[in-house]
């Protein structure tokens, strides 16, 4: 009996370690099979994720606009001759009627001797027309005295017969057209007193270099104001018309925005308009005017040529909040198209074109459905969805081509 117990013992052992190395080796290669299984099964898609919520939405257009006063006045010379210096500066406020600067007129231009004895001969000769004017007066006088006289004459003659009507009637032409030719005669006289005068003063102020203060001729403000601009802040010789400085009203302010002539269509007056980064913590409301009807072409910074229209607004603001705006400051005009409190809305990104239609992926058990949606207005991130999604559904944004029916997705 121990004889059998010694001959088996080896024996099974030898069988213990072979089922156990088998056994190890079934449990590697199942070990193996799950994990190229696990290695070669699809992975979720990562993606990014949005909610669909309801929330308010506005479809604006923004630009750059700048503030300009409404009432711009730019003063000019009335006459030729020399500005003093002027004691005001940019920003100083002017009273209506305030003298802003004096205008001494250039004195007259002194003559040589040839031209001064042509004056001298104009002098004489406005005085021999004078006397001729006057000697035409006395003839035409006596002409219109004697027609008188003539028609006086043949009136009792006519109403008796002894003359017939025609002679009376050329005489009382006569007699109108010496009347008429005394009025020309007198008229002639004025002519040349008003010659021989402009004569003799040109004759007499030639080379004249006295200044007379009766002569200096202030300009004055049209408005109450401030000064924006000065044009002649020396002093100098200027021209008939030209510029001398510009004043205005910063209190009455108005917004010049360029936009797209795209935009600009749709862009309408009475339109609400807000006022952001002007230099206050808080936006300035404002109203569209007027859309200006005629377009100008501007160069952008990427050097593309763009055609853009004037879009002019007020603000409807407490003009407390903004007296410290000036003429030419700059704002951020954006211009509310549509507004609504409760819309339910997506980010833009999250649509694409479907043939006719929009379609977005809805995250439905971590799989991604395709669902066609009917959608609103929209602005550069937003778009309203009217049918097709409920609050609340995810939706993927940015889908690229691996994302189709049924694919696993998970967030990114």
């Amino acid at each position: 009996m121990a004889m059998n117990m010694t001959s088996n013992t080896p024996a099974n052992a030898k069988k213990s370690v072979q089922w156990k190395r088998h056994f190890t080796w079934i449990v590697v290669l199942v070990l193996m099979v799950v994990a190229l299984g696990y290695g070669f099964r699809p992975q979720p898609r990562q993606v990014d994720i949005a909610t669909a919520t309801r929330a308010p939405l506005q479809v604006t257009i923004e630009e750059e606009g700048k503030t300009r006063v409404i009432d711009r006045y730019v003063i000019t010379a009335q006459v030729a001759g020399t500005t003093c210096r002027m004691d005001l500066n940019v920003g100083d406020t002017v009273t209506k009627h305030q003298v802003l600067v004096n205008i001494n007129p250039l004195p007259s231009q002194a003559l040589d001797p040839r031209a001064h004895a042509q004056a001298q001969a104009k002098v004489a000769a406005a005085k021999a027309a004078l006397n001729a004017a006057q000697q035409n007066v006395g003839a035409a006088q006596a002409d219109a005295d004697l027609a008188t006289k003539e028609v006086q004459r043949l009136q009792p003659l006519a109403e008796k017969g002894h003359v017939s009507i025609g002679q009376l009637d050329q005489a009382e032409a006569v007699k109108r057209s010496s009347v008429a030719a005394l009025r020309s005669a007198v008229f002639a006289v004025d002519v040349a007193k008003y010659e021989l005068a402009a004569a003799q003063t040109a004759l007499q102020y030639t080379g004249d270099q006295s200044s007379n203060s009766a002569d200096i001729i202030p300009v004055r403000a049209p408005i109450d104001g401030r000064v924006l601009k000065l044009q002649q802040e020396c002093e100098g010789v200027v021209a008939p018309g030209t510029p001398l400085l510009e004043i205005g009203d910063t209190r009455s302010l108005e917004i010049a925005t360029d936009v797209l002539s795209a935009d600009a269509v749709k862009i309408k007056p009475g339109m609400k308009v807000l006022y952001e980064r002007w230099g206050g913590e808080l936006p300035l409301e404002g109203q569209v005017l007027r859309v200006e009807p005629v377009g100008f072409t501007k160069v952008s910074a990427l050097g593309v040529e763009e055609q853009r229209v004037l879009v002019i607004s007020g603000i409807t603001s407490d003009p407390e909040r903004w007296q410290n705006l000036g003429d030419g400051y700059r704002v951020e005009s954006r211009f509310i198209l549509w507004q609504q409190p409760d819309v339910l809305q997506i980010p833009l990104s999250a649509l694409f074109r479907s043939g006719d239609q929009w379609a977005l992926f809805v995250v439905n058990n971590n799989k991604a459905e395709r669902r066609l949606v009917k959608v609103g207005q929209r602005n550069g991130l937003s778009a309203q969805i009217l049918e097709g999604l409920a609050a609340g559904e995810a939706v993927i944004t940015h889908p690229d081509d691996r994302i189709e029916e049924g694919v696993r997705v998970k967030a990114r």
